[in-house]
């Protein structure tokens, strides 16, 4: 078993448990077109390719946030269509009333309306697989099993995370070795994408040449987990 195998063994663990106990349409992915989703994606499908009743589209869930980079929804919305993904579209943006009166609409408590939202329009969903891995925010309170029922007032559904304990480098290897096209932004410097506000190249991998020029190496050239959010403001 290489590293590849076994690291996708919980999550096929999982996976075959699920399709095996739950029909199709009470699963579904939680889909931002970044880097850890795209491992999650091409899991879940390999898992799936020898299933008897595939549907015509795979339920999914994207959330962008408040400012969004075209290149990430271009690539969000042309990879649904091409690994036939049902993407439904919830904004973090659109909190309750009572949300939106207080400002605590935004960040975990418009991602919670987001699901809520979600959950009440397809009512058979019961499990979500996510792209967290350990070393995001909130990742080092998640089971090594690879899977969470959500707390802390948030609509209920199981989280299910596969590649939680994969490692940065491990990603990258994953997707270059597969040859899986990935967002543009990656080769300019980008290692983890949020919105326009909040995103920027990664510090660590920038260049600067002999005449002040500036330029940043691609993304899969970082190795350090702790570096990946140097270019995050949160």
């Amino acid at each position: 078993m290489d590293w590849s195998q076994e690291k996708a063994h919980p999550f096929g663990q999982f996976a075959d448990s699920s399709v095996t106990k739950r029909r199709l349409h009470s699963l579904s992915l939680s889909y931002n077109g970044g880097k850890d989703c795209l491992v999650l994606l091409i899991l879940y499908l390999s898992r799936l390719s020898t299933h008897p009743f595939l549907p015509s589209a795979l339920p999914a869930i994207y959330i962008p946030p408040s400012y969004p980079f075209d290149s990430v929804t271009s690539f969000t919305l042309a990879t649904a269509q091409q690994y036939h993904l049902q993407l439904d579209i919830h904004s973090a943006d659109d909190e309750p009333p009572q949300a939106a009166a207080t400002g605590k609409g935004k960040g975990a408590g418009g991602m919670k309306e987001a699901f809520t939202q979600y959950l009440q329009k397809n009512p058979s969903v019961e499990a979500i697989f996510v792209g967290t891995r350990r070393t995001d925010p909130h990742g080092g309170r998640l089971s090594a099993e690879g899977f969470d029922v959500t707390d802390g007032g948030w609509p209920r559904f199981m989280r299910v995370h596969p590649v939680i304990e994969w490692h940065y480098v491990e990603v990258w290897a994953f997707l270059r070795h597969l040859k899986i096209p990935y967002c543009e932004l990656y080769d300019q410097g980008y290692t983890s994408l949020g919105g326009t506000d909040d995103t920027h190249p990664n510090p660590a991998l920038k260049v600067e040449g002999p005449h002040g020029e500036v330029r940043f190496r691609p993304a899969y050239e970082l190795e350090e987990d702790e570096e990946e959010r140097l270019g995050r403001d949160w």
